[in-house]
């Protein structure tokens, strides 16, 4: 579909949908603020480096001089995020034993290992190593891979991903899970957590690149920027003292090497039956250093008050984080992240003006830069916990991670999590007037809906719309990014870039944040979504 013709139907549509629908997002002011914020002088808008004051002060001028109100608590710009840092520090020494050999594993290529434990170093020696299938812990799925098997102080291999990822159509757990479409079980997120509560010594996921939905590569070029995490009051109770990630084939050799076959232990896994099973004759030791330090990123918050209720909130979100300087690639260390996301902060501003642009909302509108995504969503979770506008009334979460430059419109809008909110059918009726219809996430297995800053606000019941991503393979452009940029320092702003493709899905997410600041209605979820019983508490206080 050409680019004429659905800028031509967009306006024609917004111009039939009244004087407050009228405003058009401008692809040049897109990849203008796309350039700034992806430039070298960010140096990759690392949290608590000198990148992230410069991204603060950037963004915050720009909501200043569009006229916003400020968003975060007591009349300021920002919210503080209170986090915990570490990163690697010298060496590391991983070894494996198997039956009185010693086999030395090296850290990058073969296994990376890091600690959220505010500590110097971490020490393990010859700890019993055990496979504990996927990880999973799930009583409302009749599941646990764990059962009364005591892996207290032990290491943990554990599956990325699912117990039904991948399984064939028939098979017994087909289905038991999300099928393809990876649920938070299936995220390594989960899978540290569910071991620190099992009271493990550590837990690495072993990887395939179908079941993660990114390459070894990918894990590796950013293994050496810094942890972050939210400052916690019982580190040993929730965090393990290391954990990280063992390349597949390096695993099932370990497994061999104790007399198992890793490929029977793996259908065995796929079973609610499963127990875990203690590799015979086998230990681990981990000794590596690491810096650490508690520290204060931020959020940027701004707001226009709505006309009518302002005690009620439409959240546009938008992570600014990049990697910052990690390890180089081609002699380049700046993980600029153009894509990924400073094309989301972009919209955001761009989505400000519009607002701006157009009549008042009759409700209130906040637009938020989340900060530490790439860390684990932690600016988002900060906020969910710490919420600045009542999450109760917060009407819905409209997220945006990645837009691809081009020009090339997809007649297709990808909705991550599709089927879960009733948000489905509020873009469904605008793409519709583009001449666009909705299709669900075409990589389920890398579980985008559990990966971006939306997440943490919809376990506490808030609605999301994760829509137009740039990064899940479904044309030739987002699978060339997939495959050669995404979290490599290659992702960065060119000047041949344009965002004409951009801007007409800000035209969308605009008109469906206008929709829903101008409504009386309250998108709920849908029946069976893990998050409906939240809202419902939520309505509640509401009412």
């Amino acid at each position: 579909m050409r680019l004429k013709s659905i800028l031509v139907s967009t306006t024609a549509l917004l111009c039939l949908a009244g004087a407050a629908h009228a405003q058009q997002a401008d692809p040049a002011r897109l990849n203008e603020y796309t350039r700034v914020l992806a430039s070298d002088e960010f140096e990759g808008r690392g949290v608590a480096t000198p990148g992230e004051q410069k991204t603060v002060d950037y963004v915050v001028s720009r909501f200043q001089a569009l006229g916003l109100e400020p968003g975060g608590p007591d009349g300021q710009w920002v919210q503080v995020a209170r986090l915990s840092r570490t990163q690697q520090s010298g060496p590391a020494t991983i070894t494996a034993t198997v039956n009185g050999q010693v086999r030395t594993l090296e850290r990058g290529p073969q296994v990376l290992v890091a600690s959220d434990r505010p500590v110097d170093r971490i020490t393990l020696t010859d700890v019993p190593v055990v496979f504990a299938g996927y990880g999973v812990d799930a009583a409302e799925k009749g599941w646990d891979d764990f059962k009364d098997v005591d892996v207290r102080g032990k290491i943990i291999l554990v599956i990325v991903n699912d117990p039904d990822f991948g399984a064939p159509e028939g098979h017994p757990v087909a289905g038991r899970f999300d099928g393809n479409a990876m649920t938070f079980y299936g995220r390594w997120t989960y899978k540290f957590q569910e071991a620190a509560r099992q009271g493990a010594a550590g837990v690495l996921v072993i990887h395939d690149t179908p079941g993660a939905g990114y390459g070894w590569s990918v894990l590796e070029g950013s293994s050496t920027a810094p942890d972050f995490d939210i400052v916690r009051t019982n580190w040993e109770a929730e965090r393990v003292p290391a954990q990280g990630w063992i390349q597949g084939d390096v695993a099932a050799a370990l497994i061999g090497d104790a007399g198992l076959d890793y490929a029977v232990l793996r259908e065995q896994a796929r079973t609610p039956e499963f127990r875990p099973v203690e590799l015979p004759g086998v230990t681990m030791s981990m000794n590596f250093g690491q810096t650490h330090a508690n520290i204060e990123s931020r959020n940027i918050l701004a707001r226009i008050p709505g006309s009518e209720h302002p005690e009620e909130t439409v959240l546009y979100g938008a992570h600014w984080d990049a990697y910052g300087r990690a390890t180089p690639q081609n002699g380049d260390d700046i993980y600029n992240g153009a894509v990924d996301n400073a094309t989301g902060v972009a919209a955001l501003i761009e989505l400000a003006h519009l607002f701006k642009e157009g009549t008042p909302p009759e409700r209130s509108v906040v637009f938020a830069a989340w900060t530490a995504e790439e860390a684990g969503l932690l600016g988002a979770e900060y906020y969910a916990a710490n919420p600045v506008w009542p999450l109760e009334t917060t009407v819905a979460n409209i997220n945006m991670d990645s837009f691809l430059p081009g020009t090339e419109i997809s007649p297709e809008i990808v909705v991550i999590g599709a089927g879960k909110s009733e948000t489905d059918r509020w873009v469904e009726r605008r793409a519709t007037e583009q001449g666009r219809r909705l299709i669900p996430d075409p990589a389920p297995q890398a579980g985008g809906f559990y990966r971006s800053d939306h997440f943490p606000l919809a376990r506490m019941g808030v609605p999301a719309l994760f829509a137009a991503a740039g990064f899940t393979g479904h044309n030739a452009p987002s699978r060339d990014y997939v495959q050669n940029r995404y979290h490599k320092p290659s992702d960065e702003w060119t000047p041949d870039w344009v965002m004409d493709a951009a801007a007409v899905d800000v035209n969308l997410l605009y008109a469906v944040g206008r929709d829903l600041a101008d409504s009386r209605e309250w998108p709920r979820w849908n029946a069976g979504a893990e998050f409906e019983a939240a809202r419902e508490v939520s309505a509640d206080r509401r009412r």
